[in-house]
């Protein structure tokens, strides 16, 4: 479900297709809609939700957490299967997928969360 978003343009406070995401908002919307889960707003809280789980653990629909722009949990994305992920990742960008490998999200990883 969640890729059927890539490409939506990155907004900060976004909550929607159609005015765009920021991460919160992109993860808030696709789990409410494929589980009628409401997830909190901030990645903070996300963070604080479900069973947290080792990177080697995770699957498709976990909740992967970086560390980007503040120390902690300050970026969220959902797992496409154990090596990728898709997010709203930033000003001028837009819904997309990337590699949790790759040196830049590897170097960020604080965790990852199950919501099932």
């Amino acid at each position: 479900m969640a890729l059927r978003y890539v490409g939506v343009p990155y907004r900060p406070g976004g909550e929607s297709p159609d005015t765009g995401f920021d991460c919160s908002g992109f993860v808030r919307y696709v789990i409410g809609l494929a589980t009628r889960l409401e997830m909190p707003r901030t990645v903070e809280d996300q963070f604080q939700v479900g069973m947290r789980i080792a990177g080697t653990e995770i699957r498709a629909g976990d909740l992967v957490f970086f560390s980007t722009v503040a120390p902690g949990a300050s970026h969220v994305g959902i797992a496409i299967d154990s090596g990728e992920f898709v997010h709203a990742p930033a000003t001028n960008g837009s819904v997309r997928i990337e590699n949790l490998d790759a040196i830049y999200w590897r170097d960020r990883f604080v965790g990852a969360r199950r919501l099932f």
